[in-house]
């Protein structure tokens, strides 16, 4: 009997194929926009959540787009802030066996069946990146986004943490083991900035902005 050519490696090309040209032309014109990644864990009695909310706002009274993963926690935070604004609030959500629910706070809403097609979609689309307290999902974002800076591969693409208490852990770990034994260089600490102050993050944000000649975006 024939093999079922759907099931095959060669048809998983094809669905791979369709994925990566939907997600360019859903996402093409979007504008300034910045990513933003953190716990789906972390719900509305946190103070990361309404940090989140409230810079959604920010970034959406001020034009720029917010894209998240899609699904609570964080994610819904900053979605929800941009979305009765001007700015235009994007889930690129994931299937997966343990579905992830959308949050309900989407002007532009993907779900994506691989997840190295959902990440470059973040990378390709946004010009800033700002990462909240995260487990596995959140941490590998971040990465993925400093190894790309840090090679050369994306330019230019501001690095926000925002918990300085609960980044520090992670910070002396990368100073006393993996500086120390010169896995990574001293100037790559200056590929990320580490921040409480929303003012500062959307400063960060605006000038990049400015010198990119995205201005327009607050305008």
């Amino acid at each position: 009997m024939l093999e079922d050519f759907k099931t095959t490696e060669a048809w998983r090309v094809f669905r791979i194929q369709a994925e990566l040209i939907d997600g360019i032309e859903t996402l093409k014109g979007l504008g300034p926009a910045v990513a933003v990644f953190g716990s789906a864990r972390l719900g509305e009695q946190t103070p990361y959540y309404r940090q989140a909310l409230e810079l959604g706002g920010r970034l959406g009274d001020a034009g720029i787009a917010v894209i998240t993963g899609g699904g609570p926690g964080i994610m819904e935070a900053a979605n929800r802030g941009c979305f009765e604004t001007r700015g235009t609030s994007v889930g690129l959500n994931i299937q997966l066996p343990n579905e992830q629910a959308a949050n309900q706070y989407h002007d532009t809403r993907m779900a994506f069946r691989y997840f190295f097609i959902r990440k470059l979609m973040f990378i390709k689309s946004c010009d800033a990146v700002v990462v909240f307290p995260g487990g596995f999902g959140t941490l590998d974002e971040l990465f993925e986004s400093l190894t790309l800076v840090q090679t050369g591969r994306r330019l230019s693409l501001p690095v926000i943490l925002i918990g300085v208490d609960y980044w520090s852990g992670l910070l002396a770990w990368l100073r006393e083991r993996v500086l120390a034994t010169g896995c990574i260089g001293a100037g790559d600490f200056g590929l990320f900035h580490v921040t409480d102050d929303l003012d500062r993050v959307m400063e960060i944000i605006q000038e990049h902005f400015r010198r990119n000649g995205l201005e327009e975006a607050g305008d």
